[in-house]
């Protein structure tokens, strides 16, 4: 066995950032089983999970914090999200505020097949938070 230099990480480091890869992988698979078992793209779920579980709490989110969240460009997300309209399992309303900024919030289908996904992953977000407390 060959011994550590400085700053080297030790065997179980990286076995434990190992592991944690492994589940986080096995999360993505698991989200992307139950996306598509619910009519959804592993992308539609992503964008109907941020939008109802906003960061202000209200269930509604706009592009630019979809894209922030997301970590895709704007154009990305507004094409994401006119596909996900069309769909009819998002609506946009505009701003009372700002004219020119667009709230995106989930339709009853889209709260449906977000729901049905959502619970088919329970078990898979207890597994990684058991990875995550590993790490």
């Amino acid at each position: 066995m060959a011994s550590r230099q400085a700053g080297e990480s030790s065997i179980e480091d990286v076995q434990s950032v190992a592991a944690f890869r492994v589940a986080v992988r096995e999360f993505q698979r698991g989200t992307e089983r139950a996306a598509r078992a619910a009519g959804l793209t592993p992308q539609w779920y992503l964008l109907l999970l941020l939008v109802k579980g906003s960061e202000q709490g209200d269930e509604r989110a706009t592009v630019g914090e979809l894209a922030r969240r997301m970590q895709l460009a704007q154009s990305t997300v507004t094409e994401l999200v006119n596909r996900v309209e069309r769909a009819r399992l998002v609506r946009r309303t505009a701003s009372e505020l700002d004219g020119r900024v667009a709230h995106i919030a989930l339709t009853k289908e889209g709260e449906k097949r977000f729901a049905i996904a959502f619970r088919a992953l329970a078990d898979e977000r207890r597994a990684l938070r058991k990875a995550v407390a590993r790490l």
